[in-house]
């Protein structure tokens, strides 16, 4: 065992995305993880997307480092091996739609009462609170109602959303933030606590300055395609051998060595493009420009020379071309191992880096209730018990 969080106890009672990303989170740095899945057909995750040997490739890596048990949470023999396992644990994490626990008797009140150091991280699309409370809310809903998917795309279509669920990731890490938040309120004396994560607000969250445009000004950020309204030059280029090239020099400074490199020497010393509010008043001037210089040459000669001008530049990487990067490779972002299926497999590496304890892929993604007896024992099961459980289909 190695990492920051060794020691640390995660009951896992969500499924898919948004609970089981933030419990992941916490595993790869040390915190032990037991994930609680419904008997017979388990997590849906493992049978999203993408399936080998009967199992989805994107389950691999969301459950690494965890350890399942199957319990039916519907009935009164699982509801009171959850509160067993509750009793025992540092965070519980949640992402059922608001009102479940508590029709299954497994509250906060209750459980907290029975372990006052509990912090419970609840995910959910509306939050706990408020008159949408009840809706059920997936990633795409909250991106939607967070502002996101108004801004994305390109102004003459309709709204487009990223090929991910951003939303779940979003909330996720806000959930991570908040367990870790009350874990240091634990630490300094404080006692446990509700972690209360609304997808919706998560990406609102990241919205940048939407709001206070709109208050201040009355100005709702459109959609702008590859470009960044307000921030120049920023923006996606074409290059000769029919690829695109993304130049990011919108500091003052990286602005004059751009300008330098391409030989525009008179918008780099144009008094009025010094600074970005000037620069972002005439955008289309600067971006034809950059485009007229960049359709001469090929994407890695554009690549190049900005390189040696010191200008933020990169392409658009596909997975094949992450797969094959040095970079990555370098920064242990590419890491090789056996999947739980027991064959090769390439997953993303640990983030962030912590150059003292670092995190690990410690063990692959486990199989349904692959660890329901040991860990039922470990909180006082006997085996016959356990046993009386699974002719019961509670297991």
């Amino acid at each position: 065992m190695s990492g920051p969080l060794v020691g640390v106890r995660v009951l896992e009672l969500g499924s898919l995305i948004a609970g089981p990303f933030c419990a992941k989170t916490l595993a790869d740095f040390g915190a032990e993880v037991v994930k609680i899945e419904p008997p017979g057909d388990g997590d849906p995750l493992r049978r999203w997307r993408r399936m080998r040997n009967g199992v989805s490739l994107w389950w691999q890596v969301q459950s690494r480092n965890k350890r399942s048990v199957t319990l039916d949470l519907r009935q009164p023999e699982g509801q009171e091996a959850v509160r067993r396992l509750a009793a025992r644990s540092d965070i519980v994490i949640e992402n059922f739609r608001p009102g479940a626990l508590e029709r299954w008797n497994i509250c906060w009140d209750r459980l907290s009462a029975a372990n006052p150091k509990l912090v419970m991280v609840r995910i959910s699309g509306y939050g706990q609170s408020g008159p949408y409370r009840d809706r059920p809310g997936f990633a795409a809903i909250a991106e939607a109602v967070g502002g996101l998917r108004y801004v994305t795309g390109y102004p003459d279509r309709p709204p487009v959303r990223p090929n991910l669920s951003i939303g779940d990731t979003l909330a996720s890490l806000h959930g991570v933030i908040g367990a870790l938040l009350a874990l240091r309120h634990i630490q300094a004396g404080g006692g446990g606590q509700v972690i209360d994560v609304a997808l919706y607000e998560s990406v609102f969250n990241v919205m940048e300055s939407l709001l206070p445009e709109y208050d201040a000004q009355g100005v709702v950020r459109e959609r702008s395609g590859s470009s960044l309204p307000g921030i120049a030059p920023s923006n996606l280029y074409p290059c000769k051998d029919g690829s695109y090239v993304l130049i990011a020099g919108n500091a003052d400074s990286l602005y004059r060595r751009l300008m330098s490199a391409i030989g525009r020497e008179d918008l780099r010393d144009d008094p009025a493009l010094a600074k970005n509010d000037g620069r972002a008043a005439q955008m289309k001037r600067i971006d034809d420009a950059i485009a007229e210089w960049t359709s001469r040459f090929s994407q890695q000669e554009v690549l190049q020379k900005m390189e040696q001008a010191e200008v933020p530049a990169g392409r658009i990487y596909s997975a094949a071309d992450i797969a094959a990067d040095p970079h990555y490779a370098a920064r242990g972002m590419l890491v090789e191992g056996v999947a739980g299926d027991g064959e090769p497999l390439k997953q993303p590496g640990v983030v962030p880096k912590l150059s003292q304890t670092p995190g690990a892929i410690r063990s692959p993604a486990p199989k349904l209730g692959e660890h329901t007896d040991e860990v039922l024992r470990e909180v006082g099961y006997a085996q016959a018990e356990i046993d009386a459980l699974r002719a019961k289909g509670i297991l």
